[in-house]
């Protein structure tokens, strides 16, 4: 699947290539804001410079052809496991209808709350296990930056095709460098929640600190990660 894919992206390369343009492509890593930049970069005027391609969930780092730039969004793991428990629990609606799938349905039976899930995995024996399901169940939930993006090592190897790192809690900021990188006059996210895909803001709960504690622990790959991503951007200059 993967070299299948790589060829397929590699021969869309190649066409940007023979009408003068470069390759960028946008590495959807789900529940950091992208259905809200992919809105943008479809609203944008075409790029003199460059081809920019938004892909699905299902592009990683290693399928992108070497040469092509790439950027991505990444953002706090914590609150990242909180829009997505919060969108696959009313089944990523009103914008989508995705339904449940059976193990989805059984840790929403379990927990009823972002909250409740990071008491739970605090916890032990069959609470412990009921939460470690639910973890391993929900879309989003389960992945891991390091999904789209294997190892340190190989995210080294490809730093210098990384056009861009965007991150959640600064985005609006940030939003004019990538419109500058990619040649585009201007950028602009998307206001309302539905067309950006996000809880409305009134629905975003606090953690309590004991849960909020499990899941830094659960997450702390992903911690590492945003190291690698800031790490990146100093020594790349992004």
């Amino acid at each position: 699947m993967r070299p299948t894919r790589y060829l397929r992206l590699s021969t869309q390369s190649l066409g940007a290539r023979l009408h003068g343009l470069r390759t960028a492509r946008f590495l959807h890593i789900g529940k950091t804001a992208g259905t809200a930049l992919k809105q943008a970069l479809r609203d944008a005027p075409e790029s003199s410079d460059y081809h920019v391609v938004v892909h699905t969930h299902g592009v990683r780092m290693i399928d992108v052809p070497r040469g092509d730039k790439f950027f991505f969004v990444v953002r706090d793991p914590v609150d990242r496991f909180v829009s997505a428990f919060q969108a696959r629990q009313r089944q990523d609606a009103p914008r989508y209808r995705n339904p449940w799938t059976a193990a989805e349905a059984r840790a929403f039976a379990d927990f009823s709350s972002p909250g409740e899930l990071g008491l739970a995995l605090a916890g032990s024996g069959a609470e412990r296990t009921a939460a470690e399901f639910a973890m391993h169940s929900i879309e989003h939930v389960r992945s891991s930056y390091w999904d789209w993006f294997s190892s340190p090592a190989a995210v080294r190897r490809r730093e210098h095709d990384i056009l861009w790192i965007g991150f959640v809690e600064r985005l609006d900021e940030q939003i004019p460098d990538l419109a500058q990188r990619l040649g585009l006059p201007k950028l602009e996210l998307p206001t309302d929640d539905v067309t950006a895909h996000r809880s409305p803001r009134e629905s975003r709960p606090d953690l309590p600190p004991e849960a909020r504690d499990a899941l830094v622990t659960w997450y702390r790959r992903d911690y590492e990660f945003l190291d690698v991503c800031r790490d990146a951007t100093e020594r790349i200059g992004l």
